[in-house]
């Protein structure tokens, strides 16, 4: 694994090569000058397009003269032409997209769906990218210039200025596709990096049969196998209300992750049922006696790592972080707002008073992993084996759920017709991982619903996730076919699809018939949210807190990272969690896989968890399938415009908090 990690980084190396910006400023500025002259209402336009142009242009794309030559030629001064040319690269980059969209999925088809065995081949194809030459494939024949020229891109403020303009935030969002010049030898390597990571984590498997307790008993199931972070998260969340049994199994899948975040955890326990394990103690047996193991550090924290140093080698293309670009380009608000948005809801001291109330259901003091508290949901009170018995006879396999899909959207409000419409554009497979939406990239494509089914069919586990995702491909579907200009489809960023996915998925019980008539079922779903809220702010902040640290110290060993995340993660802890768990310095946050595989990715999560508090406020007596296909018609907005057209009202957490006080007066 050592010399395949070294050979990604030699390849790396080699594909880096420093941008040669080619033209002169007074080349500019003479350029802009003579198309100003001749289209004087459009001058902010054409300084814009040029300057654009000119930071792209390479010495291999031509002299000054060529330049000035092409600006000349590609502008576009009448607007009736610029909007049928618009139309016309929008059916082009559809059917680029969609296609080459298709081939990513077709050679990743293996190793994401549970299809068999995965032999190495299949990681070999997984692994390519196949659009990797694209982007300069569309500069070196001069399409990317005359987009960049005619559509230059706009800044945030901008694009917020826009109000209702539908064709002009469709211009905005062309002119967001070509910004940067980032050479197809990174971005491949880039694609290994981030596949290698995936692999590492779709197979960090731990065969729970074989933890033993303190006193040396098993006390999972001898076939039950659980994905690192997901499913152990999961299964803590599963045995609320299940008497001491369930607390003794929930302190060891605790101690488990305790093991992988410090990587104290034995090579030979990740996805291997050879040996029996102590967390506890961190022993390992071998047919009952005691063996010698290599601890697993730290190729967790390598795979952090590869994926900083692949966005160093991006950042020198595009002269910022990836830290900028996951939050000023792909989420759209600076990453001050989000932390201030985070940090008001973190410290609230109104999360101490909910904290005591769930001691005081427990009937104990708080531990770390109560975090993941589910008590609040109506299944905590509910037959777990029952309930999975009675889904895995509902959905036997892939083809079940996907049957159902569209009576699943009856059951949400939906016409027949317009469940239907929609259903028919989405997929269902068996992953190999614990779950996720692929979307189409254009319209004929179906989207694809990938959750874990066992071959004696879906568990609560793999429902609770299938519906999760499904929220997703609604989102996915309605925003490709129904959005009126390809280039808006989509939504603002991964935090306004995590919403419908949550808002889909907090009906699960709902849409299996099990009704819950308790009057205090509003409290207990607003109690339930808030501390969902509380746990993944908090590990997105501490997402962000490594990423920081990360280039603080670019050049820190693997083992200096996993010191740095352990300290950083009991900074957070110690910050936002102590004063209302009364204990200090856990671990527990460094244990989302997200931070190996999609880095930066956790925010989109509390921020999904935001603005889905405020759709649910605004689907209140409204009618539910409607408002969810004028809102997510809305397309591909900044957030702030983005909510304010669907709610009528600004992001913010005071509207969770304003319940939350009114719930704690009568807990």
């Amino acid at each position: 694994m050592q010399k395949h990690i070294i050979g990604i980084f030699l390849l790396l190396a080699a594909a880096v090569c420093s941008p040669a910006y080619a033209v002169q400023p007074e080349v500019v500025e003479a350029t802009i000058l003579e198309l100003v002259q001749k289209n004087p209402s459009d001058k902010a336009g054409i300084e814009k397009g040029v300057r654009g142009t000119a930071r792209l242009w390479q010495e291999k794309d031509g002299d000054d003269d060529a330049f000035r030559s092409f600006c000349r030629g590609a502008y576009i001064a009448d607007p009736e032409e610029k909007r049928a040319v618009f139309l016309k690269i929008s059916d082009y980059l559809e059917a680029i997209d969609g296609h080459f969209n298709w081939m990513s999925e077709r050679l990743g088809w293996h190793v994401t769906v549970h299809t068999g065995a995965i032999r190495e081949i299949d990681h070999l194809f997984s692994s390519l990218s196949p659009q990797a030459h694209l982007t300069e494939d569309l500069y070196d024949n001069k399409i990317a210039f005359y987009i960049a020229l005619n559509f230059p891109k706009l800044t945030l403020q901008e694009k917020e200025a826009l109000g209702d303009g539908r064709l002009a935030w469709a211009y905005a969002r062309l002119g967001d596709r070509f910004t940067t010049r980032i050479p197809s030898g990174v971005q491949q390597q880039n694609g290994l990096v981030s596949n290698d990571a995936d692999r590492y984590i779709d197979a960090y498997n731990i065969y729970m049969g074989h933890l033993l307790d303190p006193k040396g008993t098993k006390a999972f199931p001898e076939d039950m196998i659980l994905l690192s972070h997901w499913n152990l998260r999961d299964e803590i969340k599963a045995n609320y209300n299940q008497g001491k049994e369930g607390l003794d199994k929930q302190q060891t899948v605790y101690e488990v992750m305790k093991r992988i975040i410090s990587q104290e955890i034995p090579q030979r326990m990740i996805n291997s049922d050879d040996f029996d394990w102590d967390p506890y103690t961190n022993t390992l047996y071998k047919e009952g006696k005691r063996t010698a193991f290599t601890a697993e550090s730290p190729e967790r924290y390598q795979k952090m790592l590869n994926n900083f140093h692949a966005q160093l080698r991006v950042d020198q293309y595009t002269g910022d972080t990836y830290i900028d670009r996951k939050f000023n380009d792909e989420m759209e608000m600076a990453l001050a707002d989000v932390e201030a948005l985070f940090d008001s809801f973190l410290s609230a001291p109104e999360l101490k008073e909910v904290g005591k109330l769930i001691s005081k259901r427990l009937g104990r003091k708080l531990r770390a992993f109560d975090i993941w508290y589910d008590g609040f949901k109506p299944r905590a009170g509910l037959d777990m084996e029952k309930l999975d018995k009675e889904i895995r006879l509902r959905y036997p396999d892939a083809a079940a759920l996907e049957k159902d899909l569209a009576n699943i959207l009856v059951k949400l409000g939906y016409s027949s017709d317009r469940a239907h419409y929609l259903a028919e554009k989405i997929a269902v497979d068996g992953a190999r991982g614990s779950g996720h939406a692929a979307g189409a990239s254009m319209k004929g494509q179906k989207s694809r619903l990938r959750t874990r089914i066992p071959a004696e069919g879906m568990d609560y586990k793999g429902y609770n996730i299938a519906v999760h995702e499904f929220g997703h491909n609604v989102e996915q579907t309605v925003s490709l076919y129904d959005v009126d200009y390809y280039l808006l489809s989509g939504v603002p960023n991964t935090a306004f699809t995590e919403a419908l996915a949550f808002v889909f998925q907090k009906r699960d019980l709902e849409l299996l018939g099990i009704g819950n008539d308790d009057p205090e079922k509003a409290k207990m779903d607003l109690l339930d949210k808030v501390w969902s809220l509380y746990e993944i702010a908090g590990v997105s902040m501490l997402d962000i807190s490594v990423w920081k640290w990360l280039y603080a110290h670019p050049d820190a060993t693997a083992l200096q990272l996993q010191e740095a995340v352990v300290r950083l993660s009991k900074e957070v802890w110690n910050k936002y969690y102590s004063p209302v768990f009364g204990v200090k310095d856990e671990t527990v946050l460094g244990i989302y896989s997200h931070m190996i595989g999609y880095p930066l990715y956790l925010s989109a999560y509390a921020f999904g968890q935001i603005i889905e508090f405020q759709l649910e406020n605004h689907f209140t007596g409204k009618d539910f399938a409607a408002e969810v296909d004028r809102i997510y018609t809305l397309g591909r907005l900044t957030p702030n415009s983005w909510i304010r057209q669907a709610t009528g009202n600004p992001l913010t957490v005071e509207p969770i908090l304003e319940n939350l006080r009114k719930v704690l007066v009568n807990p």
